[in-house]
């Protein structure tokens, strides 16, 4: 999924340079606009469970 990868860099870069550093110390990561990639691969199993 290199799209969304793409996707989570460019939206952590944009979040960081607004971000206030006294609320949110922590800088955003693209892991945290990317849910669905932290997911990992699914089974064939797990994936005709999850359609019905």
């Amino acid at each position: 999924m290199r799209i969304e990868r793409v996707g989570g860099l460019l939206a952590s870069i944009m979040a960081n340079q607004c971000r206030d550093t006294k609320i949110r110390p922590v800088p955003f990561t693209p892991e945290d606009f990317t849910p669905h990639d932290q997911a990992g691969p699914v089974s064939l199993e797990q994936a005709i469970e999850s359609w019905s």
